[in-house]
């Protein structure tokens, strides 16, 4: 691998970013400076970016963010702040994707990859992947709502019914709610045709994936091995 390109997949730098960091001096290989960023590095160099050790890590990325409020599932927006603002540490953050989207003010589990064609297999409709959301609403649940559900619902401006969706109650006023497709703001919109009105939405589950207990939002982790083959086969 070309030393420039080694050092643009191990940091933020660009490939002429990282030319004009080896021409500056900032860079080592195996104690020396390189004549050129074109050198041939081995995963058994030894390559310093001003006197820090970089590790070059193969393949593809998966991530499990508990996805806090306020953040949007983009990499441009002019007001507000990105979910990949969230991931120190991990650079190249501009080659990631988010598996889907949740909503700004929607909050939890979240998977985010450079690995498109995994993600595809995730949202493909041909795929069905189940996602259940904890949900608080303004007004108590109409009784009819787990058979208006089942049966799937027409939603504003939408000439096809929602796929059945099940319903599970834990209050008057909150509920789980697990669906089998995308559509935008599908959730709130579906709520909204049983005259009810979302304040809090937060994803627990996606496909065999639950939200790990143990991140706080705002925190990531990266998924298991195991976890992206599950994933992959459902």
């Amino acid at each position: 691998m070309r030393l420039d390109k080694f050092l643009a997949d191990t940091t933020d730098l660009t490939r002429s970013l990282a030319t004009k960091a080896v021409k500056n001096g900032r860079v080592l290989v195996n104690g020396s400076k390189p004549k050129s960023a074109s050198l041939k590095v081995s995963e058994t160099d030894v390559v310093t970016l001003d006197g820090e050790a970089l590790t070059h890590q193969g393949g593809f990325r998966y991530i499990l963010m508990n996805k806090p409020t306020g953040y949007v599932c983009t990499h441009r927006d002019s007001t507000h702040p990105l979910v990949f603002d969230l991931l120190e540490g991990i650079v190249n953050r501009m080659d990631l994707h988010t598996v889907g989207r949740l909503d700004m003010d929607t909050t939890g589990l979240l998977l985010i990859t450079d690995d498109g064609q995994w993600s595809h297999h995730l949202t493909s409709p041909k795929h069905h992947q189940p996602k259940t959301y904890r949900v608080w609403l303004a007004e108590p649940l109409r009784e009819d709502a787990e058979a208006k559900l089942a049966k799937g619902i027409l939603l504003e401006d939408d000439p096809e019914p929602t796929k059945p969706a099940e319903l599970e109650r834990v209050s008057d006023t909150e509920v789980l709610l697990t669906i089998h497709e995308g559509r935008y703001h599908q959730v709130k919109r579906m709520f909204a045709a049983l005259g009810n009105h979302v304040e809090k939405l937060h994803r627990e589950k996606m496909g065999c994936m639950d939200m790990d207990p143990t991140l706080q939002e705002g925190e990531y982790r990266p998924l298991t091995d195991e976890e992206v083959a599950a994933l992959a086969g459902n």
